[in-house]
């Protein structure tokens, strides 16, 4: 078998950064490199796989028991996020990690240090692989991918594992909220699915952020700043007055938990225009709608102190808490529990603050949870995984591919 670093490193270096100003599925077309390379690996180790039109790789794995027992599926995203490049990508290898801090190489003087990130003391004596600090690393989801690969081809090379049929799937565009809108469950063929997609070794996720985007436009007026008394309207002050009307305790640093938030993601201006993003997050359905509604009072505020058509919103509800169509089928969650206790690992069960494929593909109809990946500071130059949780993780998939088979 190739090892599964060797494959991760191979992942990696594919360019797939989605594009959330893009109308198109995939958002960018290098998606498709990295989703035509897994389609050739799949079929190359004979099992039946194939990409359509809106870039999701469906496999197919048959069951190999002699009794009927469900379909379980295992889904990764192929795409890196827009918050920081993922192209030409230099991962570092740290073997034994000694609990220092680690250079990261291509920005001198920038290192990944233990008081910033405590949590690297938990890899003490493992291997880590982190970035070189130009780039994301892309293991969100790239792990994932590769964990789901290396199970396959473990399943394919030793036909004296006994599983049910196995079905498996990647997808473009997760990190801007698109990645299975057009996902087809029915033809998936799953009865139960799992994202390999969460953080730190351990983590079992089944409740998420309801999620919604906002995207204002703030009109201003230039005049020449000598004559400007009256006349002007700078956008970007306007702009700036809209966020500050938004409670300064609900944006992510001040929050964690179960605690939603408002956060400001973008801002592009001038004095005659300005654009905000802003994401909206909250467990709770209740509250998420009253976030939304506490975001149109502000704009409609700054139309009413500025005047009409100042301040337009664009409000998209993104995703929704998927908990609702997980927990009727809880046996998902204690197999899953199980197969991270056989593998050595205690769960971790807990909200993601965040969102998943599996989230929308749960109000599709195929409840799926999420299963850590092993990464830790996604989305960012910071980002690091430790190689051992890679491969438990695949181990995982196999216990749980094993559970629904007795």
């Amino acid at each position: 078998m190739e090892k599964i670093l060797d494959r991760f490193l191979r992942y990696v270096s594919v360019d797939t950064q989605s594009n959330e100003d893009s109308d198109t599925q995939p958002s960018a077309a290098k998606e498709w490199n990295l989703l035509k390379m897994l389609l050739e690996e799949l079929q190359s180790m004979g099992v039946e796989a194939n990409l359509d039109e809106y870039g999701y790789v469906m496999a197919s794995i048959p069951s190999n028991i002699d009794k009927k027992v469900p379909a379980v599926g295992f889904i990764a995203h192929v795409d890196t996020a827009p918050d920081a490049s993922g192209a030409d990508v230099k991962p570092q290898i740290v073997p034994d990690y000694d609990g220092g801090a680690i250079d990261l190489k291509g920005v001198p003087g920038l290192q990944l240090k233990p008081e910033e990130f405590p949590e690297m003391l938990h890899y003490v004596g493992q291997t880590l692989i982190t970035t070189d600090g130009t780039t994301l690393l892309g293991a969100d989801d790239k792990a994932g991918v590769a964990e789901i690969m290396n199970a396959v081809q473990y399943m394919v090379e030793h036909p004296e594992f006994r599983h049910g049929p196995v079905k498996i799937g990647f997808t473009p565009d997760e990190e801007i909220g698109r990645g299975v809108v057009k996902f087809d469950v029915k033809r998936f063929g799953a009865d139960f699915g799992y994202t390999m997609d969460g953080g730190e070794i351990g983590e079992l996720e089944f409740e998420n952020f309801n999620a919604a985007s906002a995207k204002i436009h703030i009109q201003g007026r230039n005049v020449h700043p000598g004559s400007a008394k009256g006349k002007m309207r700078n956008a970007i002050l306007i702009g700036e007055e809209l966020s500050s009307l938004l409670p300064v305790d609900q944006r992510p640093e001040y929050t964690e938990g179960y605690e939603g938030f408002f956060h400001i993601i973008s801002f592009k201006g001038t004095v005659e225009n300005a654009d905000i993003a802003f994401i909206i997050r909250d467990h709770h359905r209740g509250k998420f709608e009253a976030k939304k509604k506490l975001m149109e009072q502000a704009v409609a505020f700054i139309n009413a102190k500025y005047g009409e058509g100042t301040a337009v919103l664009e409000l998209r509800d993104q995703y929704y808490n998927m908990r609702e169509q997980v927990e009727p089928h809880y046996h998902i969650i204690d197999k899953a529990v199980k197969a991270m206790e056989m593998a050595g690992i205690k769960a971790k069960i807990q909200p993601i603050r965040g969102g998943t494929d599996g989230a929308n593909l749960s109000f599709k109809g195929l409840p799926c949870p999420n299963i850590f990946a092993g990464g830790l500071n996604f989305h960012g130059k910071m980002e690091f995984v430790p190689l051992e949780s890679i491969e438990k993780a695949s181990e995982v998939i196999l216990n749980i591919i094993t559970l629904f088979a007795e």
